[in-house]
């Protein structure tokens, strides 16, 4: 399960905006049926491997006792020159793919039967994340 656009014409993408002063519609980051879900407190950038952690640690831990939905796809692309490369010669090669995600917004929903096993896991996961995060009961 490799996480990254298909399609890549322009890769390359400029920086942006530091994520604290990005403001967002926060209408996609509001559950729909599941049950338990993640809520991010504060704002970060997670790769397509940590996503891929994440959903591997909860699909062992769960044991096909729920449905994990995560809502994240990483689209940006983070670009980075190699080790002892002088200045110039123009942008690094692309490194990884990141999706920025904002204090607030609900990135992980499990939908299950077993709540204790689920809030068990979900608080198993705090550590494979780079950011602080909360586990909501719905």
């Amino acid at each position: 399960m490799k996480l990254q656009p298909k399609k890549t014409r322009f890769n390359k993408f400029p920086k942006g905006k530091p994520l604290t002063r990005v403001k967002s519609n926060l209408n996609w980051m509001q559950t729909t049926k599941s049950v338990i879900a993640l809520k991010a407190l504060t704002p970060s950038k997670l790769t397509g491997k940590q996503i891929e952690s994440l959903y591997n640690h909860l699909n062992k831990f769960l044991k096909k006792n729920g449905i994990i939905k995560i809502n994240l796809f990483p689209q940006i692309p983070v670009s980075k020159k190699p080790n002892e490369i002088r200045m110039g010669k123009g942008k690094g090669a692309i490194f990884a793919w990141v999706c920025r995600i904002l204090p607030g917004s609900i990135f992980c929903e499990i939908e299950t039967n077993n709540f204790k096993k689920a809030i068990k896991a979900l608080e198993y996961t705090k550590f494979r994340l780079p950011f602080k995060i909360r586990v909501l009961t719905i």
